[in-house]
């Protein structure tokens, strides 16, 4: 039986200087869940205009149904300038006043989130009303077993002390990267003197079944309450780093899902996201020896 991902949140262009992709932090976990053998659905909101079409078009080439994308027809479907630096790491410039700001927790969204066996959401959907409640109620109604994902993905101010600890509060797994725990520990008044201590914290704090901490090139770290697992990273030639980050979630959440051990989680997560990186844009064909392993999986009678 296929493990039941949903992304929620932003759906929306990157638009680059060689052209736009499709991107968002929720809809890159879902396609990347689906490449690696989940049923995975999006819900956002695009507006009622060409670039919102596109959208729709380019989830269901991705294999994603659209049914859980909201049409508004008053405000535009959402884009981020993107420039990359020398060093593959992304700057955005994201647009405010689009639809995905305008998300609702309709039918067929709850519908999805309440069948889910892990749902992921971030701060940037939540970034203004009437989103954020739509997100938490979503969140809300997922099923008691299901995993539920924090990714922060922290963009230029759209974030708080407030959002990241209500968000914090209803998920059971956060996933974060270097440069967003030292604005965590500036927020939230972690103690830790370092990264393994302040991870720590954080997860006792919230009661998190699991932190998942990646470094760039430094790898990731996962820590599960009790045990740790490191990775020091994959080497290759970096296109991009666009989607990396939400491809090692979607390893990751299958992971748990299937019962993995931290190792195993960590190795095959960074093997995934260093394919990314070495790919244009965030939603690249997944080759068939990085799918096989995922789509082996079945549940785990421990998750």
């Amino acid at each position: 039986m296929s493990f039941k991902a949903v992304g929620i949140g932003e759906v929306l262009w990157d638009v680059f200087p060689s052209g736009k992709k499709m991107g968002g932090a929720p809809a890159n976990f879902a396609y990347h869940a689906y490449a690696l053998g989940a049923t995975a659905s999006v819900v956002s909101r695009v507006g009622d205009d060409a670039l919102g079409r596109e959208i729709l078009a380019r989830l269901q080439t991705l294999g994603l149904p659209t049914d859980c994308v909201g049409i508004d027809s008053d405000y535009p479907t959402g884009t981020v300038t993107v420039e990359v630096a020398a060093d593959g790491q992304p700057q955005y410039t994201i647009h405010e006043g689009v639809a995905w700001d305008h998300l609702a927790a309709d039918a067929a969204a709850l519908a999805a989130v309440k069948s889910a066996d892990v749902v992921c959401f971030g701060s940037l959907g939540q970034r203004c009303e009437p989103s954020r409640t739509a997100i938490r109620t979503m969140i809300a109604s997922s099923p008691r077993t299901a995993l539920r994902i924090f990714d922060i993905n922290l963009r230029q101010t759209f974030f708080s002390r407030e959002l990241i600890q209500g968000s914090l509060e209803i998920a059971n797994i956060l996933k974060l990267n270097d440069t967003e725990l030292p604005v965590l520990v500036r927020l939230l008044n972690l103690s830790g003197a370092d990264e393994q201590q302040q991870l720590a914290e954080l997860a006792e704090r919230y009661g998190l079944r699991l932190v998942a901490y990646t470094c760039g090139a430094r790898g990731s770290m996962l820590y599960d309450g009790a045990r740790w697992s490191e990775h020091s990273g994959i080497a290759i030639e970096v296109k991009d780093t666009v989607g990396a980050g939400d491809s090692f979630t979607a390893a990751v959440a299958i992971g748990m899902l299937a019962g993995w051990d931290l190792q195993t989680m960590g190795d095959r997560a960074n093997e995934i996201a260093a394919y990314v990186c070495s790919c244009d844009g965030a939603t690249p064909p997944m080759p068939e020896h990085l799918r096989a392993p995922f789509q082996n999986a079945t549940f785990s009678s421990h998750v």
